[in-house]
């Protein structure tokens, strides 16, 4: 009914009108987005058949955004580094060739924390992005310019990365779906910083969407070939689901308390489902989930089989260059000085705090792995648990520094390397995205999708921002 053209038109026209307030995108590429369209549609009026196209090409003429920590031929790869400006990608990363030769365009590259490890995205590079909901509320991070450039209807699909929650806050903070699929599936090749050590099998890439169906689609071809792994093709049949349901992480000294809205609309899901698909959903306490914060720090930074140490974030902060001295960089900081964001030298001074107590970092290595089995038995081949996206919903811009570690919610799960998607669930009292996580056991991505697809035509999904 519309020429590729016409889609991409729209889409530029709608970031041109809403990126200055939400300073998302931070590098466009609207005439190379433009022209392939053109190409798109020349494909189509020479006519190959709908069948051939749709199976060589699913995303045939589909406007996308990559957070900028990915490499996308001709686009900055800053990762928000102020020594790594002048950074230009000469290639494309995996996943972003793999959306490329399905079909898909991209419009641009989108803002990112600061070497991608703060849930709040801002850096000395392209400054911070805003929430379309509030533009006084933070995105999330590290992938906030997605969560906040689909939220604004400017992009179809995003491409995200995930070691602590970095899908799956901004998809929650903006009201989008994400998911994180199960560990070691979808390649990270091509994005800055990647993963080195025990840590590759806590990142991962994964699609964002404003819609629940795109979500499967974009991951197959995320995938490539190793999607046969995550059981896409098996009909989920919802009533069969065992549910389980936790409501907070049992009280965590070092995370906020659970928002009375949050917990609500978590109620909500599981009168819902147990109205209308008969189901019963299982209360559940799982008590190592309350160390959620110190587990994932343990194991983060913990070394891999072959004795292989974790990289240093202080490296990562030199990017090759001069070494970076926490100390230094926060009293540089506190008079205007430094090129670095507060929270990327609050955890540079963090880390050389977590290796000091090594007999106490072993112990929350072994309880990741007792918690990670105690998972995968409570879950089995068929269960799908319901917990808190984050205890929060989106915080005012800089107050996460006040409570750091409430990404545990998301965190948790990504050293236990299990598929998350997270879904949203409406808007609550001030007009901000409300949300909750689902949870299944390694390879069984396909749960947790049907049953986001399933709440998200009882709950509603996406809400264009300023409707209310």
């Amino acid at each position: 009914q519309v020429t590729c053209i016409e889609v991409v038109e729209a889409y530029v026209e709608r970031i041109k009108e809403v990126n200055p307030l939400i300073n998302a995108v931070v590098k466009d590429r609207f005439e190379e987005a433009l022209q392939e369209a053109q190409q798109v549609d020349k494909l189509l009026s020479e006519g190959p058949g709908d069948d051939y196209l749709e199976e060589k090409f699913p995303l045939l003429g589909v406007p996308i955004t990559v957070k900028e920590a990915f490499s996308l031929y001709g686009m900055p790869n800053t990762s928000g580094l102020v020594n790594r400006r002048n950074v230009i990608a000469t290639s494309d990363a995996i996943v972003v060739s793999r959306l490329k030769q399905a079909g898909a365009i991209p419009l641009g590259v989108t803002n990112c924390s600061e070497l991608c490890m703060w849930y709040e995205s801002s850096n000395r590079v392209y400054g911070r992005t805003n929430n379309p909901y509030d533009l006084q509320r933070i995105v999330g991070g590290s992938s906030g310019g997605e969560g906040s450039v689909l939220a604004a209807a400017c992009s179809v699909v995003g491409v995200g990365s995930d070691i602590g929650g970095s899908i799956r806050m901004p998809a929650f903070f903006n009201g989008v779906f994400g998911h994180k699929p199960t560990t070691g599936v979808v390649p990270n090749d091509g994005q800055f910083p990647n993963a080195h050590g025990v840590r590759t099998s806590y990142l991962c890439t994964g699609p964002m969407c404003r819609y629940a169906e795109d979500l499967e689609p974009v991951l197959r071809v995320m995938a490539g070939p190793g999607v046969s792994k995550l059981k896409l093709n098996e009909k989920v049949s919802l009533e069969k689901i065992k549910f389980h349901c936790m409501d907070h992480d049992g009280g965590s000294i070092f995370v906020s308390p659970v928002d009375k809205e949050i917990l609500q609309a978590q109620k909500k899901v599981v009168e819902h489902l147990e109205s209308d698909l008969g189901v019963q959903v299982q209360r559940v306490a799982i008590h190592k989930m309350k160390y959620s914060f110190q587990i994932w720090s343990a194991m983060m930074s913990s070394e891999d089989s072959e004795g292989q140490e974790a990289q240093r974030f202080t490296d990562l902060l030199g990017d090759h260059g001069k070494p970076v001295w926490p100390l230094w960089e926060l009293m540089k900081w506190l008079v205007g000085m430094s090129s670095h964001t507060l929270p990327a030298i609050a955890l540079g001074l963090t880390e050389k705090l977590v290796n000091l107590n090594v007999s106490g970092k072993a112990k929350l290595v072994s309880m990741g792995k007792s918690l990670q089995e105690e998972m995968e038995a409570l879950l089995g081949p068929d269960g799908v648990l319901l917990y808190p996206s984050h205890p929060t919903i989106a915080p005012k811009h800089n107050s996460p520094i006040c409570m750091p570690f409430n990404f545990a919610y998301t965190a948790i799960f990504n050293v236990l390397g299990l598929p998350v998607t997270q879904c949203p669930l409406g808007l609550g009292s001030e007009g901000l995205p409300l949300g909750i996580q689902l949870v299944a056991a390694a390879y069984n991505d396909h749960l947790t999708l049907a049953v986001a697809r399933y709440l998200e035509k009882a709950f509603g999904g996406w809400v264009l921002p300023g409707k209310v």
